[in-house]
């Protein structure tokens, strides 16, 4: 920087100081116009420039953590704002929460931004351009490190991370994924911060950014030159009933909720045709109790006789606890198998032991005791997820034990035609190209969908739509570097590009 660049930057800094919490607010809006459903990612070579500079002249350690406070309470806000839909739905009994359910938890996750904050300012740049792009290593591997706390801290949120950015529709998508496949969805918000981060050192750095992302695109082009998985003799069939939410618990309407599961599961038969297959319910959407009411287990026999069914449906353990969970019938006889959903929704699953008072309708669920694998006879073991269990990276899979395919079942009719069942779902996808595993996913309202172990959307039902989707089972993968190494492959990116910020910094300060 020329010294009379620096005396115009000094003359400025104090009506900047006042204006940059405003301006990193506006650049966490535009960052959210990167996620889902939007996509426009490109916008993330402005926003991430501006966010470093800002914090880069914030005048103090304090001041920087508000800077990324601000921002991180823009991104939210906007990327979060569908959490009020439940609400909505329930108004008469939630309507107090309506107007501070979204800001409440877009300012409880901005938190998570003010960690890179205070270490974009430690290394405070523009004494030179290795001091530039110290700044920017540090930025995305700190940035690894607080998704990694936003995973794991109070119950856990991982929502909403940059890497999700890349699960755009169709094969740039599949293309720009792959990274996820040694590091998770980490390593691409690694590579974005750095890719989006570069355009700090001007010229050069656009230069370095356009490298990087041909690198990137390069593998991406390797890794899936082969084409789409080849496919197994199985067909998946899954029906979406779009039943209504809350909906009524009626005896009349129970029945009439039973009739369309029947009825779509005997569609299901039928567009499935011969030859193996397996039949799939979303969550819940049994309103019969599959493991122990044998008379419902044999009115799906009538219908598919041995052929394996995987429903979502409450369960009751031997203690009383409630369950939500996945049950594999293949018969009129007792439920082969059984998954318990281990990572429930708070507030809407279970109320936290800190809230003194019960917020859950109906006392909430228990928790199951974590990822499994089960075993139908007749189908490849199945590693379930039931809803938002799929947005854990790297924690889905029982390592002892792995299966052949993934399966997500889920209910997001409660989120309704908003942004919520988009960033759920594109969030789910990755997990196919981290784990090297195909990936049904079969929800109430949709999207439902039959995803490729190389994240490619094979079939799919758009939301809110009532139907059948029939597709053949891709076959798996070998395992994955991040299969083999899960979140230890994040803890590994995110410590070298922080060790790589301080080895800058040296270079930086060295005459």
């Amino acid at each position: 920087m020329s010294t009379l660049t620096q005396r115009r930057w000094t003359a400025t800094l104090p009506a900047r100081l006042k204006t940059d919490p405003w301006r990193a607010f506006g650049l966490g809006l535009l960052a959210a116009l990167a996620l889902p459903p939007f996509y426009l990612v490109p916008l993330l070579w402005l926003v991430v420039p501006g966010l470093l500079r800002s914090l880069a002249r914030a005048g103090g350690w304090r001041r920087a953590i508000w800077i990324g406070w601000c921002f991180g309470f823009g991104f939210n806000l906007f990327g979060l704002f569908w959490v009020t839909e439940p609400m909505l739905i329930m108004a008469q009994q939630f309507w107090w929460a309506v107007p501070i359910a979204a800001p409440g938890l877009a300012a409880a996750t901005a938190c998570y931004f003010m960690l890179p904050a205070v270490a974009v300012y430690w290394v405070r740049p523009f004494r030179n351009q290795a001091a530039a792009v110290a700044m920017v290593l540090m930025f995305a591997g700190v940035m690894v490190m607080a998704n990694l706390a936003q995973q794991f801290l109070f119950t856990g949120f991982p929502w909403n991370f940059w890497g999700a950015d890349w699960a755009i529709p169709g094969e740039i998508g599949v293309i720009m994924m792959q990274p996820a496949a040694w590091g998770g969805i980490y390593l691409l918000t690694l590579l974005t911060c750095i890719a989006a981060g570069l355009p700090l050192l001007g010229r050069r750095g656009w230069v370095a950014s356009a490298i990087l992302m041909v690198c990137w695109i390069s593998f991406g082009l390797i890794r899936t030159g082969a084409g789409p998985a080849p496919d197994r003799t199985l067909t998946v069939a899954m029906i979406q009933p779009r039943f209504p939410v809350p909906g009524s618990f009626t005896r009349p309407a129970l029945e009439a909720r039973w009739r369309r599961d029947l009825h779509m599961t005997q569609q299901a038969m039928q567009q499935a045709g011969t030859g193996p297959k397996v039949i799939v319910w979303p969550e819940t959407a049994s309103p019969a109790l599959l493991q122990t009411d044998a008379s419902a287990r044999a009115a799906i026999a009538a219908i598919t006789g041995a052929t394996p069914v995987l429903a979502g449906s409450f369960r009751y353990g031997r203690t009383g606890k409630v369950y939500n969970s996945l049950i594999a019938v293949d018969g009129p006889g007792p439920a082969v198998a059984w998954y318990d959903k281990w990572k429930l929704v708070p507030f809407g699953e279970y109320t936290p032991a800190v809230i003194p008072f019960k917020i859950t309708p109906g006392g909430g669920f228990a928790a199951g005791p974590g990822p499994r694998t089960l075993h139908v006879p007749g189908i490849p073991a199945v590693g379930p997820l039931i809803c938002y269990e799929s947005i854990f990276s790297g924690q889905i899979v029982d390592a002892a034990d792995r299966p052949g395919w993934l399966l997500n079942i889920s209910d997001n009719a409660w989120f309704g035609d908003s942004t919520g069942p988009r960033q759920n779902f594109a969030t789910t996808r990755l997990r196919a190209v981290e784990e090297g595993l195909p990936l049904v996913v079969d929800t109430n309202s949709g999207i439902s969908a039959v995803i490729g172990p190389h994240g490619r959307i094979l079939a799919r039902l758009g939301l809110d739509r009532r139907g059948v989707l029939v597709h053949r089972l891709p076959v798996a993968l070998a395992p994955t570097p991040y299969a083999k190494f899960g979140l230890t492959m994040a803890g590994i990116i995110a410590f070298y590009s922080v060790a790589l910020a301080f080895v800058m910094l040296i270079f930086s300060i060295t005459p």
